[in-house]
């Protein structure tokens, strides 16, 4: 599916009440897991034991 596409069906999923910010947000919703799958891809990804050790530091 190209972003056209995309676009086209993020925007008729919306409710039929949705404003022109719903329609936004869920264009950048969508955009932001596009760009987490890319990065994921490329292998730029942290690992669980990291994450837990940064929120550890945080936490204390």
């Amino acid at each position: 599916m190209n972003i056209q596409e995309k676009v086209a069906q993020a925007v008729q999923d919306l409710p039929e009440d949705a404003s022109i910010e719903d329609a936004m947000a869920r264009l950048f919703l969508l955009a932001k897991i596009e760009r987490g799958v890319a990065q994921a891809d490329r292998g730029e990804t942290v690992s669980h034991e990291a994450v837990r050790e940064k929120a550890a530091k945080w936490l204390k």
